[in-house]
């Protein structure tokens, strides 16, 4: 092949080889409210970020329930936690600082744990009332409703019933004397003894029922009936 007829064929290569121009765009016209829009914008966002981030970095250590705590029962130190979190002004919870004034208080409310402690759920009256007495009720497990469960807790209505003993006739049931029933009202319920599993009730009497009541538990003869909820005074 000659030379002429290579530098032929080159030229179409060369051609191929040339940069395209890229296609003219003429001036983009600017829109000044798209442009506000974006300033205000990103300017919003940063307050936002920065409010919120003052607002979780506002952390109040507070006291939680870290134990079931019945009502009427004494709060322990052990009954009590803490946490750091950032509360709404509505919630109410007790100050870590004020520790030292709710151990010892009892609880006007149930308690739940996981949850946080507020002023009003403890409370440092008791719940004998003018006009009562307090007895305890020494009780074996069978002298127990084996279903009262949690019901059987501080604030429960109960009746306590006087039974026959192995040398004593039974008394009818109602009538008056010995053998009517004693309404009371649990204040406080004792863990099981261990071995025994006997269990003692502190409960509110009428102070005219109290001596007859501590008659009954002397004898070993005394059993208790629990009211279902919302009966009784």
């Amino acid at each position: 092949m000659s030379k002429n007829a290579a530098s032929h064929e080159d030229v179409p290569s060369l051609e191929r080889a040339r940069p395209v121009a890229p296609p003219r765009v003429g001036p983009r016209r600017r829109r000044p409210g798209v442009i506000a829009l974006g300033v205000v914008l990103v300017a919003g966002g940063g307050v936002g970020g920065s409010m919120l981030y003052l607002h979780n970095g506002q952390r109040t250590p507070v006291l939680t329930v870290v134990r079931e705590v019945p009502v009427g029962a004494t709060v322990t130190d052990a009954d009590l936690g803490e946490a750091s979190v950032a509360l709404d002004p509505a919630v109410k919870a007790v100050p870590s600082r004020d520790r030292g004034s709710v151990v010892g208080k009892r609880a006007a409310v149930a308690l739940t744990p996981g949850s946080l402690l507020s002023a009003s759920q403890v409370t440092t009256t008791t719940l004998l009332k003018p006009g009562e007495q307090l007895v305890p009720v020494g009780l074996k497990p069978e002298q127990v409703p084996a279903s009262s469960g949690s019901s059987l807790s501080p604030g429960a209505r109960v009746q306590i019933v006087r039974v026959a003993g192995e040398n004593q006739p039974a008394k009818a049931p109602g009538a008056p004397g010995e053998g009517q029933p004693i309404s009371a009202r649990v204040v406080q319920v004792g863990s099981p003894a261990p071995g025994t599993g006997a269990v003692v009730l502190d409960v509110a009497v009428a102070s005219a029922d109290g001596p007859r009541l501590a008659a009954w538990v002397s004898t070993g003869n005394a059993r208790v009936l629990v009211d279902a909820p919302g009966d009784g005074a």
